[in-house]
């Protein structure tokens, strides 16, 4: 499989970095999701510490999405305020206890297939965090994004650490577009309506 495609499984999407026409089939994905959602009040869960590169593709997202005060998006996990391992349970539980109703989209950085480095995937159902390094923790969101940042398999504390920082810059910038172009859309087309006659 080329590293320059898109693969579809039910309810799965998957998508290089630099593969533009891929990646408008996850913006497409991601607002239908926001649309799905819209009565409900949408929080995005960035997974993931800025103490080790390729785990910092979470926390670069929720702060550039933070950085951008989108209305009535609400993002959990930035780089000053990271979500990991060891407070994940306690901030589920306050968003749970913050929102009724809330729709998640849980984002992590995970480990893959060498053909598969610099993909983002797109799925429903819950993320389920620390499994490629083989942690227990809470699985989480309705919906969730993944960016493969290296190879997995072996040592993947070790490989995690020595992970490019440019491909998971180029990644977070990838997918918080992603994120923000496809809320704004659905935005956009709710006011739109509204301030018909």
């Amino acid at each position: 499989m080329s590293l320059f495609s898109l693969f579809t499984e039910p309810q799965n999407l998957k998508a290089h970095v630099d593969d533009y026409s891929a990646k408008a089939k996850l913006e497409t994905r991601l607002s239908d999701l926001f649309i799905s959602a819209q009565n409900r009040p949408t929080v995005i869960l960035c997974i993931g510490t800025d103490r080790s590169t390729g785990d910092a593709l979470g926390p670069l997202i929720g702060t550039h999405l933070s950085r951008l005060n989108l209305p009535q998006l609400n993002v959990y996990g930035t780089l000053d305020e990271p979500v990991h391992a060891t407070n994940l349970l306690e901030n589920i539980r306050l968003i749970q206890q913050s929102f009724v109703n809330p729709f998640i989209i849980a984002i992590d950085a995970c480990l893959g297939k060498m053909d598969s480095i610099g993909c983002i995937t797109l799925a429903n159902g819950p993320l389920k965090p620390g499994a490629g390094v083989h942690k227990q923790l809470p699985e989480v969101g309705e919906a969730h994004i993944t960016g493969i940042v290296n190879v997995g398999g072996f040592m993947e504390y070790m490989v995690l650490q020595n992970t490019r920082l440019n491909l998971v810059w180029r990644m977070s910038e990838n997918i918080s577009m992603l994120i923000t172009r496809s809320y704004l859309k659905i935005r956009y087309r709710e006011n739109s309506v509204c301030d018909k006659p």
